[in-house]
């Protein structure tokens, strides 16, 4: 395995961020899994343990007219509710170039400004699954990146945790494109939640949020002599010309579906309803300083939407959280 694969893999790998417990470290996981991340990609004072490169923008949400038959969630009644948006790279590098084939998986994180003044998230990556099912394994799997240097005897310790683990092994091989834009490629929160409506019903199901302007990516050669930073200038030249729309919605599980492992990909034929526009109209004046005191969590949720029993979201929480307390 080449060492340009190998990167590839570490970052694809270290943007799945999961939960669990690990025996026998006096540390609890969450600090485990950001101290394994900051040896990978080093430490940067400021910034996040991954996803650490980004752009933020502003922009509004208006619910669809179905929204509310899926959750009585108040951002999806009523109202349009403004929006502060973070797109990302996926490493923990914050100078990795754009155009990098191992830069992705992009992220696409969302803060829902409520009327009531407190504030819900969704964080999404341009990946549909997870590699692993809990924190053990990601953990695992991240020590095992690190024992498979250069000059690491076959089959690595990497090589053996993917022959270990189809799921991980399939996330890998997946062939990850360049996107043109971020507004040119779709998210995925792959952690299912239990939506909610007026009348209590409640049915699991996983967002997706689906660029207006279509899946538009760059082959090889276009992304290799794009500039290091190019999708944040590209997206505050399209921004410039009009707002950039997504359609967020959520793919609703069927019985029988697992709702509690990220891991399994449901169906297409699972219905999608969409519940709003997401239209994005500008970059923030200092994008910089407005990500270092951004903070986005997975569980910070409305009545409406509550964590499923996948054991990912409340150790993704706490992982976010202590990277976080680093990074401030």
């Amino acid at each position: 395995m080449n060492a340009a694969h190998r990167f590839g893999m570490v970052i694809v790998l270290a943007s799945l961020i999961a939960g669990g417990a690990v025996a026998d470290d006096p540390r609890g996981l969450p600090e485990q899994i950001v101290d394994e991340m900051n040896a990978i990609f080093g430490k940067h004072p400021g910034f996040r343990a991954v996803h650490a490169k980004g752009v933020v923008a502003e922009g509004e949400f208006t619910p669809s007219a179905r929204a509310a038959t899926v959750s009585k969630a108040p951002h999806l009644r009523g109202a349009p509710s403004k929006i502060t948006v973070r797109f990302s790279d996926g490493t923990g590098n914050p100078e990795i170039p754009d155009g990098l084939a191992g830069a992705g998986p992009r992220g696409m994180a969302v803060k829902f400004h409520l009327a009531d003044g407190e504030s819900t998230d969704i964080v999404a990556n341009a990946f549909n699954g997870f590699a692993v099912s809990n924190g053990e394994d990601f953990l695992a799997m991240l020590r095992a990146i690190a024992a498979s240097g250069k000059g690491a005897p076959s089959p690595t310790p990497l090589e053996q945790f993917l022959a270990a683990h189809p799921a991980a092994k399939r996330v890998v091989a997946a062939h990850k494109p360049v996107p043109a834009s971020f507004a040119t490629e779709p998210y995925f929160g792959n952690n299912a939640l239990s939506f909610t409506d007026a009348e209590g019903k409640s049915r699991f199901g996983r967002y997706r949020l689906i660029p207006e302007a279509g899946s538009k990516f760059l082959d090889d050669a276009e992304a290799k002599a794009k500039p290091p930073n190019f999708l944040a200038d590209e997206l505050r030249s399209r921004l410039a010309g009009g707002p950039a729309r997504f359609r967020l919605a959520v793919q609703l599980a069927a019985p029988g579906d697992k709702v509690d492992d990220a891991t399994v990909v449901w169906p297409d034929d699972r219905p999608v309803i969409e519940l709003g526009i997401l239209s994005i109209s500008r970059v923030v004046a200092d994008s910089a300083t407005a990500q270092r005191a951004l903070a986005y969590d997975p569980l910070r949720l409305v009545d409406g939407i509550e964590a499923s029993d996948d054991p990912l979201l409340e150790l993704r929480s706490a992982v976010y959280a202590e990277s976080r307390r680093r990074r401030r």
